[in-house]
Protein backbone atom coordinates (compact mmCIF):
# COMPACT_ATOMS: atom_id res chain seq x y z
CA UNK A 1 0.00 0.00 0.00
CA UNK A 2 1.34 3.44 -0.97
CA UNK A 3 2.08 6.17 1.53
CA UNK A 4 0.53 9.36 0.18
CA UNK A 5 2.40 12.59 0.86
CA UNK A 6 0.68 15.76 -0.31
CA UNK A 7 2.80 18.86 -0.82
CA UNK A 8 2.45 22.55 -1.64
CA UNK A 9 5.92 22.89 -3.16
CA UNK A 10 6.75 24.54 -6.45
CA UNK A 11 7.82 22.01 -9.11
CA UNK A 12 11.54 22.77 -8.87
CA UNK A 13 11.51 22.42 -5.09
CA UNK A 14 9.55 19.17 -5.23
CA UNK A 15 11.91 17.76 -7.86
CA UNK A 16 14.83 18.05 -5.44
CA UNK A 17 13.02 15.90 -2.90
CA UNK A 18 11.68 13.15 -5.17
CA UNK A 19 14.93 11.15 -5.66
CA UNK A 20 15.20 10.52 -1.92
CA UNK A 21 11.64 9.28 -1.39
CA UNK A 22 11.01 5.55 -0.78
CA UNK A 23 9.50 3.55 -3.65
CA UNK A 24 6.15 3.13 -1.91
CA UNK A 25 5.51 6.88 -1.62
CA UNK A 26 3.01 8.67 -3.83
CA UNK A 27 3.99 12.33 -3.93
CA UNK A 28 0.88 14.39 -4.67
CA UNK A 29 1.31 18.00 -5.84
CA UNK A 30 -1.34 20.42 -4.57
CA UNK A 31 0.24 23.38 -6.31
CA UNK A 32 1.80 26.47 -4.81
CA UNK A 33 -1.42 28.49 -4.97
CA UNK A 34 -3.99 29.37 -2.32
CA UNK A 35 -6.83 27.99 -4.46
CA UNK A 36 -5.43 24.45 -4.51
CA UNK A 37 -2.84 24.16 -1.74
CA UNK A 38 -5.39 23.15 0.89
CA UNK A 39 -7.36 20.62 -1.16
CA UNK A 40 -5.72 17.74 0.66
CA UNK A 41 -6.85 14.26 -0.52
CA UNK A 42 -8.61 12.19 2.12
CA UNK A 43 -6.06 9.43 1.50
CA UNK A 44 -3.05 11.65 2.30
CA UNK A 45 -1.19 10.80 5.50
CA UNK A 46 1.48 13.53 5.40
CA UNK A 47 1.30 17.17 4.30
CA UNK A 48 4.32 19.31 3.45
CA UNK A 49 3.43 22.99 3.82
CA UNK A 50 5.15 25.51 1.58
CA UNK A 51 7.50 28.05 3.12
CA UNK A 52 6.18 30.56 0.61
CA UNK A 53 3.30 31.57 2.86
CA UNK A 54 2.08 34.35 0.56
CA UNK A 55 1.64 31.95 -2.35
CA UNK A 56 -0.49 29.48 -0.40
CA UNK A 57 -2.40 32.17 1.49
CA UNK A 58 -1.28 31.18 4.95
CA UNK A 59 -0.98 33.70 7.77
CA UNK A 60 -2.05 34.15 11.38
CA UNK A 61 -5.61 35.06 10.33
CA UNK A 62 -6.13 32.50 7.59
CA UNK A 63 -9.47 30.68 8.07
CA UNK A 64 -9.34 26.99 8.86
CA UNK A 65 -9.66 24.94 5.65
CA UNK A 66 -12.88 22.95 5.53
CA UNK A 67 -12.16 19.48 6.91
CA UNK A 68 -8.84 20.36 8.55
CA UNK A 69 -6.82 18.36 9.60
CA UNK A 70 -8.43 15.91 7.18
CA UNK A 71 -7.02 12.40 7.73
CA UNK A 72 -3.46 13.61 8.14
CA UNK A 73 -1.15 12.01 10.67
CA UNK A 74 1.81 14.32 10.22
CA UNK A 75 2.19 17.93 9.00
CA UNK A 76 5.68 19.22 8.25
CA UNK A 77 6.69 22.88 7.93
CA UNK A 78 9.71 23.67 5.79
CA UNK A 79 10.38 26.74 7.92
CA UNK A 80 12.00 26.80 11.35
CA UNK A 81 9.80 29.52 12.86
CA UNK A 82 6.12 28.90 13.40
CA UNK A 83 4.87 32.35 14.36
CA UNK A 84 3.30 33.11 10.95
CA UNK A 85 0.90 30.17 11.14
CA UNK A 86 -2.73 30.29 12.38
CA UNK A 87 -3.86 28.61 15.59
CA UNK A 88 -5.58 25.77 13.74
CA UNK A 89 -2.21 24.47 12.53
CA UNK A 90 -1.68 23.02 16.02
CA UNK A 91 -4.67 20.74 15.56
CA UNK A 92 -2.50 18.46 13.41
CA UNK A 93 -1.86 15.14 15.22
CA UNK A 94 1.89 15.62 14.71
CA UNK A 95 3.53 18.88 13.66
CA UNK A 96 7.20 19.35 12.89
CA UNK A 97 9.50 22.14 11.71
CA UNK A 98 12.87 22.12 9.98
CA UNK A 99 14.78 22.68 13.20
CA UNK A 100 18.48 23.15 12.56
CA UNK A 101 18.13 23.14 8.79
CA UNK A 102 19.44 26.67 8.43
CA UNK A 103 21.91 26.65 11.33
CA UNK A 104 25.16 26.63 9.37
CA UNK A 105 24.52 29.54 6.98
CA UNK A 106 22.93 31.60 9.76
CA UNK A 107 25.91 30.98 12.04
CA UNK A 108 28.24 32.07 9.24
CA UNK A 109 26.15 35.22 8.77
CA UNK A 110 26.46 36.02 12.48
CA UNK A 111 30.23 35.55 12.45
CA UNK A 112 30.46 37.77 9.37
CA UNK A 113 28.37 40.41 11.13
CA UNK A 114 30.56 40.33 14.24
CA UNK A 115 33.77 40.47 12.21
CA UNK A 116 32.56 43.33 10.02
CA UNK A 117 31.50 45.26 13.13
CA UNK A 118 34.84 44.69 14.88
CA UNK A 119 36.97 45.28 11.80
CA UNK A 120 34.95 48.26 10.49
CA UNK A 121 34.09 46.60 7.20
CA UNK A 122 33.31 48.04 4.68
CA UNK A 123 34.41 51.42 6.06
CA UNK A 124 38.12 50.53 5.88
CA UNK A 125 38.08 49.69 2.16
CA UNK A 126 39.84 52.37 0.17
CA UNK A 127 40.13 53.15 -3.53
CA UNK A 128 42.34 56.23 -3.56
CA UNK A 129 45.62 57.48 -2.11
CA UNK A 130 44.00 60.32 -0.16
CA UNK A 131 41.99 57.83 1.88
CA UNK A 132 45.08 55.82 2.79
CA UNK A 133 45.39 56.19 6.55
CA UNK A 134 45.50 54.09 9.67
CA UNK A 135 42.43 52.64 11.37
CA UNK A 136 42.04 51.38 14.90
CA UNK A 137 40.33 48.03 14.50
CA UNK A 138 38.76 45.80 17.11
CA UNK A 139 38.76 42.02 17.32
CA UNK A 140 36.68 39.07 18.46
CA UNK A 141 39.28 37.26 20.57
CA UNK A 142 38.55 37.98 24.23
CA UNK A 143 35.11 39.41 23.52
CA UNK A 144 31.85 37.89 24.73
CA UNK A 145 28.96 36.86 22.53
CA UNK A 146 25.59 36.35 24.18
CA UNK A 147 23.19 34.01 22.40
CA UNK A 148 19.55 34.56 23.34
CA UNK A 149 17.84 31.25 22.59
CA UNK A 150 20.44 28.49 22.66
CA UNK A 151 18.97 25.97 20.23
CA UNK A 152 20.43 24.45 17.06
CA UNK A 153 21.32 27.82 15.55
CA UNK A 154 22.78 29.05 18.83
CA UNK A 155 24.97 25.97 19.09
CA UNK A 156 26.26 26.46 15.55
CA UNK A 157 27.14 30.08 16.37
CA UNK A 158 28.83 29.06 19.62
CA UNK A 159 31.05 26.46 17.96
CA UNK A 160 32.36 29.03 15.52
CA UNK A 161 32.72 31.79 18.11
CA UNK A 162 34.78 29.52 20.37
CA UNK A 163 37.19 28.98 17.47
CA UNK A 164 37.71 32.76 17.47
CA UNK A 165 38.61 32.59 21.18
CA UNK A 166 35.43 34.34 22.26
CA UNK A 167 33.61 33.80 25.53
CA UNK A 168 30.13 32.40 24.87
CA UNK A 169 27.10 32.74 27.14
CA UNK A 170 23.50 31.99 26.32
CA UNK A 171 19.93 31.68 27.50
CA UNK A 172 17.69 28.62 27.33
CA UNK A 173 13.98 28.47 28.09
CA UNK A 174 14.55 25.19 29.95
CA UNK A 175 17.58 26.47 31.85
CA UNK A 176 19.40 23.24 30.97
CA UNK A 177 23.14 23.13 30.35
CA UNK A 178 24.41 24.17 26.91
CA UNK A 179 25.85 20.80 25.98
CA UNK A 180 28.99 22.52 24.66
CA UNK A 181 32.15 22.77 26.75
CA UNK A 182 32.93 26.37 27.59
CA UNK A 183 29.42 27.72 27.00
CA UNK A 184 27.57 29.01 30.07
CA UNK A 185 23.78 29.30 30.34
CA UNK A 186 22.56 32.30 32.32
CA UNK A 187 19.59 34.62 32.73
CA UNK A 188 18.75 37.13 30.00
CA UNK A 189 19.79 39.98 32.28
CA UNK A 190 23.20 38.42 32.92
CA UNK A 191 23.76 37.63 29.25
CA UNK A 192 22.94 41.20 28.18
CA UNK A 193 25.19 42.67 30.85
CA UNK A 194 28.20 40.54 29.84
CA UNK A 195 28.03 40.60 26.06
CA UNK A 196 29.86 42.66 23.46
CA UNK A 197 27.65 41.06 20.80
CA UNK A 198 24.07 39.97 21.53
CA UNK A 199 22.55 37.52 19.04
CA UNK A 200 18.79 36.95 19.07
CA UNK A 201 17.93 33.36 18.09
CA UNK A 202 14.80 32.88 20.18
CA UNK A 203 11.49 31.86 18.59
CA UNK A 204 8.69 34.42 18.54
CA UNK A 205 6.09 33.49 21.16
CA UNK A 206 3.86 35.42 23.53
CA UNK A 207 6.68 35.20 26.07
CA UNK A 208 9.42 36.53 23.77
CA UNK A 209 7.55 39.21 21.80
CA UNK A 210 9.18 42.58 22.56
CA UNK A 211 11.65 40.99 24.99
CA UNK A 212 14.42 43.37 23.90
CA UNK A 213 12.78 46.53 25.19
CA UNK A 214 13.98 49.71 26.86
CA UNK A 215 14.82 47.86 30.08
CA UNK A 216 16.81 45.25 28.14
CA UNK A 217 18.75 47.91 26.24
CA UNK A 218 19.55 49.73 29.46
CA UNK A 219 21.15 46.53 30.74
CA UNK A 220 23.51 46.13 27.78
CA UNK A 221 27.16 47.07 27.70
CA UNK A 222 28.06 50.45 26.25
CA UNK A 223 28.99 49.98 22.61
CA UNK A 224 27.35 46.56 22.35
CA UNK A 225 26.38 45.14 18.97
CA UNK A 226 22.89 43.64 18.57
CA UNK A 227 22.31 40.99 15.89
CA UNK A 228 18.81 39.70 15.14
CA UNK A 229 18.41 36.54 13.05
CA UNK A 230 15.30 35.37 14.94
CA UNK A 231 12.17 37.42 14.37
CA UNK A 232 11.79 41.18 14.11
CA UNK A 233 9.11 41.38 16.79
CA UNK A 234 11.58 40.18 19.43
CA UNK A 235 12.73 43.80 19.50
CA UNK A 236 10.78 46.90 20.53
CA UNK A 237 11.71 48.99 17.48
CA UNK A 238 11.09 52.33 19.20
CA UNK A 239 13.33 51.27 22.07
CA UNK A 240 15.99 50.19 19.55
CA UNK A 241 16.01 53.63 17.96
CA UNK A 242 16.39 55.29 21.33
CA UNK A 243 19.23 52.92 22.27
CA UNK A 244 21.05 53.60 19.00
CA UNK A 245 20.88 57.31 19.70
CA UNK A 246 22.47 56.50 23.05
CA UNK A 247 25.09 53.89 23.97
CA UNK A 248 24.21 50.93 21.73
CA UNK A 249 27.10 50.45 19.33
CA UNK A 250 25.11 49.16 16.40
CA UNK A 251 22.55 46.69 15.14
CA UNK A 252 22.73 44.09 12.38
CA UNK A 253 19.21 43.03 11.47
CA UNK A 254 18.25 40.23 9.11
CA UNK A 255 14.64 40.42 10.33
CA UNK A 256 12.39 43.35 11.18
CA UNK A 257 8.85 44.12 12.29
CA UNK A 258 7.11 44.76 9.99
CA UNK A 259 9.03 42.92 7.31
CA UNK A 260 10.09 44.52 5.12
CA UNK A 261 9.90 47.96 6.73
CA UNK A 262 7.75 50.44 4.78
CA UNK A 263 9.42 52.79 2.33
CA UNK A 264 11.14 55.64 4.11
CA UNK A 265 11.47 53.77 7.43
CA UNK A 266 14.34 54.99 9.58
CA UNK A 267 15.96 51.52 9.69
CA UNK A 268 17.02 51.92 6.05
CA UNK A 269 19.16 54.98 6.67
CA UNK A 270 20.33 54.93 10.28
CA UNK A 271 24.16 55.03 10.29
CA UNK A 272 24.41 52.41 13.06
CA UNK A 273 22.07 49.89 11.42
CA UNK A 274 22.98 47.21 8.90
CA UNK A 275 19.89 45.71 7.36
CA UNK A 276 19.64 42.57 5.23
CA UNK A 277 16.44 41.19 3.64
CA UNK A 278 15.95 37.98 5.70
CA UNK A 279 18.62 36.06 3.80
CA UNK A 280 20.88 34.75 6.57
CA UNK A 281 19.70 31.17 6.02
CA UNK A 282 20.68 31.18 2.36
CA UNK A 283 23.59 29.13 1.02
CA UNK A 284 24.32 26.84 -1.93
CA UNK A 285 23.64 23.87 0.36
CA UNK A 286 20.53 25.03 2.21
CA UNK A 287 17.92 23.34 0.01
CA UNK A 288 19.71 19.98 0.07
CA UNK A 289 20.20 20.17 3.84
CA UNK A 290 16.53 20.93 4.45
CA UNK A 291 15.48 18.07 2.16
CA UNK A 292 17.83 15.67 3.91
CA UNK A 293 16.38 16.58 7.31
CA UNK A 294 12.86 15.82 6.11
CA UNK A 295 13.93 12.52 4.52
CA UNK A 296 15.66 11.48 7.74
CA UNK A 297 12.47 12.27 9.64
CA UNK A 298 10.44 10.31 7.09
CA UNK A 299 12.64 7.29 7.76
CA UNK A 300 11.98 7.68 11.49
CA UNK A 301 8.25 8.00 10.83
CA UNK A 302 8.15 4.82 8.75
CA UNK A 303 10.14 3.00 11.43
CA UNK A 304 7.79 4.18 14.19
CA UNK A 305 10.54 6.23 15.84
CA UNK A 306 10.36 9.64 17.50
CA UNK A 307 10.70 12.50 15.02
CA UNK A 308 13.03 15.48 15.35
CA UNK A 309 11.78 19.06 15.26
CA UNK A 310 8.37 18.21 16.74
CA UNK A 311 6.41 21.29 17.83
CA UNK A 312 4.97 21.47 21.34
CA UNK A 313 1.40 22.75 20.77
CA UNK A 314 1.33 24.29 24.24
CA UNK A 315 4.67 26.14 24.03
CA UNK A 316 3.97 26.87 20.34
CA UNK A 317 7.55 25.95 19.47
Amino acid sequence: MSLIIAHQYAPALAAGLVPGLPDNVEFVALGEAAETAWTVPSSAEILLISQNSAAVGIGPDMPRPVGWPFNLKWVHLRSTGIDKYPDWIYEAPLLSVTRGGYATPIAEYVLAAMLSFAKHIPEIWTNNRAAWHSHKLGGLAGQTVGIVGFGAIGKAIAQRALAFEMTVVGTRRSGAASGIAGVTIASLEDVLAQSDHVVLCAPLTDATRGMIDAAAFSGMREGAHLINIGRGALIDTDALRHALEGTLGGATLDVTHPEPPPEGHWLYTHPKVRLSPHVSGSSPHTEATVNDLFLANLSRYLAGEVLEGVVDPTARY
